[in-house]
């Protein structure tokens, strides 16, 4: 998955505005007690950390 169709999933589930705010500041466990952003920069493939974040919050099936 391209980084930029992972910025669009995440806009589209929590909205231009709080993707961001979610991204930065969100630890989540999924993502070995990481945000998105310091899973991206470390290597993280971005379908697996959608992937986590769609774990933790529950994303509805058909907007994974």
């Amino acid at each position: 998955m391209r980084l930029t169709v992972f910025w669009e999933l995440m806009a589209d589930h929590f909205g231009a505005g709080y993707a961001e705010t979610f991204a930065r500041d969100h630890v989540m466990a999924e993502l070995g007690g990481r945000t998105v952003h310091e899973a991206l920069d470390a290597g993280c493939e971005a379908k697996d950390v959608w992937r986590a974040v769609c774990t933790a919050m529950d994303v509805p099936a058909e907007r994974r």
